[in-house]
């Protein structure tokens, strides 16, 4: 039995003001094609299937024709939800599909879902765990003793017979922890609440009765505590964090013997994500530039601004992101306390130290009228200011 894990597919997510629409489709044929070739019996998409809970008619025919080649192809398919995911619009036609064995489990209703695959002599229990928060699961458990996410998550498992003696599948959206830290963050996945201590951090040895995890919410591809608890990592880069991470979808080979082999299948996006740095002359010079289409973050060490430094670039990388600076003024700013800077000075006096020290000048009376009106639209400011 082949069972192949993904997530974290944000379809119809930008980057900045790029439309990713043709990545991801590029992305979800790329997938397609690795099923296929590597006769795949299942797919599992671990959550935040589309970016948005109102996701786009875009990203909805993406997914609905990916799903549509699945079954095609006779590849069941096992998807839950993940926090950027609308429970109810995710799970809408749900029992409809299962006749073409796309099994979705959007929104916790007391139960934990499980499925059972079977693959000639090779059979699987499937279980699916979307998104879950501590308030939801102590609505259907009342009497148990929840107090954070690791609570909620242990008490479904507790409440579920799962049979040991089976190879047992959970697919699972939530922030779940190795032994003593973290797993590897990227800059784009949020819990919303997750600068609040521990309380939505889930431990892994919670998932003991499991042979596989596949989990989500996490963009790094990693194992969390043992090789069978894993991130498969989103298949597209969406942050500057993740420029380095090597895209990836996990293959799980489930032999007689009800061992789990793990392999690692490399995804080529349509175009991928690059950080370059230095002075703008040297990262323009044409003897230098390679993959025009590729998607930018520059980072310029030149000591003065460049003028309309967004526009030079795009004139060679069309699709530059963003830039920003590294240089001796940039890095002076870093070592200011910002703790204390505004103490006791007012609107125009931050305004104007904080334009000396990026720009080496001092801010013009109309410059300052037009921080002036927009802090007041923003509610920073007021007249009596």
């Amino acid at each position: 039995m082949k069972l192949m894990h993904i997530g974290d597919l944000h379809l119809g997510k930008s980057l900045a003001d790029f439309d990713l629409i043709e990545d991801q489709e590029f992305l979800l044929s790329q997938l397609l094609d690795i099923a296929e070739k590597q006769d795949v019996d299942a797919l599992l998409i671990a959550g935040d299937v589309y970016d948005k809970a109102v996701p786009s008619e875009a990203a909805t025919r993406m997914l609905d024709s990916f799903l549509s080649s699945l079954a095609e192809k006779k590849i069941s398919v096992y998807m839950i939800s993940g926090n950027h995911d609308s429970d109810e619009r995710l799970n809408y036609g749900s029992s409809l599909f299962e006749s073409s064995s796309i099994f979705i489990s959007a929104k916790y209703d007391g139960n934990l879902s499980r499925y059972t695959l079977k693959a000639g002599e090779v059979e699987a229990d499937i279980y699916l765990l979307p998104f879950v928060k501590a308030s939801q699961v102590r609505h259907f458990h009342p009497d148990a003793k929840i107090d954070s996410y690791d609570d909620a998550v242990r008490t479904i498992l507790q409440k579920t017979d799962i049979d040991r003696s089976r190879f047992n599948v959970l697919v699972a959206h939530q922030f779940v922890m190795g032994k003593s830290e973290d797993p590897d963050l990227s800059g784009s996945e949020s819990l919303g609440t997750q600068s609040v201590g521990t309380v939505e951090k889930i431990g892994y040895d919670c998932f003991d009765g499991f042979d596989y995890v596949a989990l989500g919410h996490i963009h790094s591809p990693q194992q969390v505590g043992r090789k069978e608890v894993r991130y498969s990592g989103s298949p597209l880069k969406y942050s500057l964090s993740e420029v380095n991470n090597e895209k990836s979808a996990v293959l799980v080979t489930v032999g007689k013997n009800g061992r789990a082999d793990i392999e690692l299948v490399p995804l080529k996006p349509k175009r991928n994500m690059r950080h370059i740095k230095g002075k703008i002359k040297d990262l323009l010079d044409k003897s230098q530039v390679t993959s025009q289409e590729d998607f930018i973050y520059a980072t310029l060490t030149d000591e003065e601004i460049v003028s309309d430094a967004m526009a030079i670039f795009q004139q060679v990388y069309p699709n530059t992101v963003k830039i920003d600076y590294d240089n001796s003024h940039t890095r002076e700013i870093e070592q200011i306390d910002i703790s204390k800077i505004a103490e006791n000075r007012s609107f125009d006096e931050l305004i104007s130290d904080f334009y000396r020290e990026m720009y080496s000048c001092e801010i013009s009376d109309e410059e300052m009228d037009v921080m002036r009106t927009v802090a007041r639209e923003a509610g920073v400011l007021h007249e009596a200011d």
